[in-house]
C-alpha cells in the first residue's frame, strides 16, 4: 500500500509530506485548492509524462517520492528482484523533473527508464477516474477479472500452456516444410559432397602420417647420398677415416699413460668416442641398406596429397577439417533424407496438441459463459445503487477463431449502459468521467475478494449524486476499504463522512505566495470540514449538527 507521499516544488506544493493508512482516506477541500495537484503528482511517480510547467515558479526542479509498502505483494516483490531493485519489503518510487523539462526516474535509489516506472506503477495504483491508471479499461484486464471472479486462474495457465505447446510445434513443422520445400537440390549437392569425401577415405591423423612419408621419399637421394658419404668418412676408404685417425692417436696415448699418469682421462674419453664412432657407423649402415628409393610409392603420396588439398580449397578449409567436415555433411544428409517420416509424425503431434487444447479451452469457455452473466448481474446491481438505476453492465464474449490463443477461445469485453434506452457500449467509450468512476466502483466492490492492485484511487467519483446515493457511495468504498488501500478525492459530505482518515487540502497565501498544504482532520476538525461540504456560506450549529450526525451514522 501507499505508506507516504513527499512533494517539493510541484505547482503550488512547496514542500509536502502525508502520510497515509490502510482502510479509506478522504481528501476533500474548497474548489481550487489543489486536489488534483496530489493525483498529478503522484501520476509522476507511477510514469506519467512531465513537462517543464510542473516545477513551482523559482525552482529548479520538482521532486515526487512515493514510499509503498509490499506486505503480501508478491508478484511485485518477484518484478523487482528479477530486476535487482529489491529493497527488503518497501519500495520507493522517485521522479525529478527540472526547470529545463529534463525528467529521471528512481527506483529504491536506482536509476531506471521511464517505462520501468510505468509497469511498476501499473501494479501498485489504480487511479480511477478522469486519470491515465485505469486499469479496467485495458481488454487484458478486463479478462482477468473475469477469470479471477469465476477461479479459472489454473485451467487458464493449463490453456496458455497448451496454446505455446502447439504453437511451437506448428513453428518447427513450419521451419522442416520450409527446409523440406528447398531440400531436393541441397540434397543432390549433399550426396555429391559425401561421395567425393567417402571417395577421398581420409582418416583422423592420416595427413600428417601422409606428409611425413612424403617428406622422406621426396629427398631419398639426398639421405642416400649423404648418409653413405658419412659412413665412408666415419670407417671406409683409406686410412684416413676418422675412426683410423682416433685409433692411431689413441694407440700413441696409451703408450705415453705409462710414463704420465695425467694422461688417463684423456685415453679414456677417446676410447668412449671410438665405441660411439663404432656404433653410428654401423647405424648408418643399416640406415643405407634400409633406405629405398620408390618412385612408384612417390608418385601415389603426392597424387593423394594433391586430392586431399584440392578438395579442402574447394570446401575453403583446412585440409585437417576434412573428417569433420565429412561427418557434418552426413549428419545433415541424413536428417533430410527423414524429413518426409518427420514431418509426418509431427503433423500427428500438432493435430494431438491442437485438440488437446480445444478440450481445456472448451471447459474454460463454458465455465466463463456462467461466470459472465453473474459477473455482469452483480456489478449491474451494484451500478443501480450508485445511482444509475437503468444502467446495465455485460460481459461479452468474442470468439477468437479456431487456432489456439493462450487465452483461451474467446475475447473478454466489459459493455455499458449507462441510462434506460442506451446501447451497450465498450467501457472505454463511457463518456462520462462520473459515471465511469461509479461503474469502476461497482466492479472493484463486485471484485474486492480477489487479489489485485492494492491502492485505488477515486477522484470524485460521486459528481453528479446526492443524498441517498452519496451515501451508498461512501459506503461501497468504506466498505472496499476492508479490502485494499483505497484514496477518495470527493465534495459530498456523505461520502467524506465514511471515510477511516480525513485530509483536508487547502491553499495557503504567505508574503505574496500561494501554495497548497494538506492537513489530516480529526474531532471537531474533522467536523467543521463536513459541516463546510454541507453547503452554505455560513457554518450553523445546525450544519456542525448536521455533520456530527453524519460521522455518527457510519458503521464501524
Amino acid at each position: 500500500m501507499l505508506s507516504h507521499l513527499h512533494i517539493r516544488n510541484f505547482a503550488l506544493v512547496e514542500s509536502l509530506e502525508l502520510d497515509l493508512y490502510t482502510g479509506m482516506s478522504v481528501l476533500s477541500g474548497e474548489t481550487g485548492a489543489g486536489k488534483s495537484i496530489l493525483l498529478d503528482a503522484l501520476g509522476l511517480t507511477l510514469g506519467d509524462r512531465a513537462d517543464s510547467g510542473v516545477v513551482r515558479h523559482g525552482a529548479e526542479r520538482a521532486e515526487i517520492s512515493a514510499s509503498f509498502q509490499l506486505g503480501g505483494l508478491d508478484a511485485v516483490a518477484s518484478w523487482l528482484s528479477e530486476r535487482e531493485l529489491d529493497m527488503d519489503g518497501e519500495c520507493l518510487l522517485r521522479r525529478t523533473i527540472s526547470a529545463e523539462g529534463r525528467s529521471k526516474a528512481f527506483i529504491n535509489g536506482q536509476p531506471v527508464p521511464l517505462q520501468s516506472l510505468r509497469e511498476l506503477g501499473e501494479q501498485l495504483v489504480d487511479i480511477h477516474g478522469q486519470h491515465a491508471h485505469q486499469s479496467l479499461l485495458r481488454k487484458e484486464v478486463q479478462r482477468q477479472l473475469l477469470d479471477g471472479y469465476a477461479g479459472h486462474l489454473p485451467l487458464v495457465a493449463q490453456v496458455n500452456q497448451a496454446a505455446r505447446h502447439w504453437q511451437k510445434l506448428k513453428q518447427d513443422y513450419q521451419e522442416l516444410s520450409q527446409q523440406a520445400s528447398e531440400r531436393d537440390a541441397r540434397l543432390d549437392m549433399l550426396r555429391f559432397q559425401c561421395q567425393e569425401l567417402d571417395a577421398l577415405q581420409l582418416q583422423d591423423g592420416e595427413l600428417a602420417q601422409l606428409d611425413e612419408e612424403h617428406g622422406v621419399l621426396a629427398n631419398a637421394n639426398h639421405l642416400l647420398e649423404a648418409s653413405q658419404q658419412a659412413v665412408t668418412l666415419l670407417d671406409e676408404g683409406d686410412e684416413h677415416n676418422i675412426n683410423s685417425l682416433l685409433q692411431r692417436c689413441l694407440g700413441d696415448l696409451q703408450e705415453l699413460r705409462g710414463i704420465d699418469q695425467r694422461l688417463e682421462s684423456s685415453c679414456g674419453m677417446l676410447e668412449s668416442a671410438a665405441i660411439q664412432i663404432n656404433e653410428a657407423a654401423s647405424e648408418l649402415r643399416h640406415y643405407v641398406d634400409a633406405l629405398e628409393l620408390d618412385p612408384q610409392r612417390l608418385d601415389w603420396l603426392e597424387q593423394r596429397l594433391a586430392a586431399i588439398h584440392t578438395l579442402a580449397r574447394k570446401h575453403r578449409i583446412e585440409a585437417d577439417e576434412l573428417p569433420t567436415l565429412q561427418q557434418r555433411l552426413q549428419q545433415e544428409l541424413e536428417s533430410l533424407e527423414q524429413a518426409d517420416s518427420r514431418l509426418a509424425g509431427m503433423e500427428q503431434a500438432i493435430g494431438e496438441a491442437h485438440e488437446h487444447y480445444h478440450k481445456l479451452a472448451d471447459k474454460l469457455s463454458a465455465s466463463r459463459q456462467k461466470a459472465a452473466k453473474r459477473l455482469g448481474k452483480a456489478i449491474s446491481e451494484q451500478i443501480h445503487q450508485l445511482g444509475m438505476g437503468g444502467g446495465r453492465l455485460e460481459v461479452a464474449l468474442t470468439p477468437n477463431g479456431d487456432d489456439p490463443s493462450p487465452h483461451g477461445n474467446e475475447q473478454v469485453e466489459l459493455r455499458v449502459s449507462a441510462n434506460p434506452g442506451q446501447p451497450l457500449k465498450p467501457l472505454n467509450k463511457v463518456a462520462s468521467g462520473g459515471e465511469l468512476s461509479r461503474i469502476s466502483l461497482a466492479i472493484q466492490i463486485v471484485s474486492a475478494s480477489q487479489e489485485g492492485i492494492p491502492t485505488l484511487i477515486f477522484d470524485e467519483v460521486d459528481v453528479g449524486v446526492g443524498g441517498g446515493v452519496a451515501e451508498m457511495v461512501g459506503n461501497l468504498l468504506r466498505q472496499l476499504g476492508g479490502n485494499r488501500q483505497v484514496l477518495c478525492v470527493t465534495h459530498q459530505p456523505q461520502v467524506a463522512a465514511q471515510g477511516h482518515q480525513h485530509y483536508q487540502i487547502s491553499k495557503e497565501t504567505r508574503n505574496g505566495t500561494t501554495s497548497t498544504a494538506v492537513s489530516p482532520l480529526d474531532g471537531e476538525q474533522r467536523v467543521e470540514e463536513i459541516a463546510r461540504m454541507s453547503g452554505g456560506v455560513t457554518i450553523t450549529e445546525q450544519t456542525l449538527e448536521h455533520a456530527r450526525e453524519l460521522l455518527r451514522g457510519v458503521r464501524k
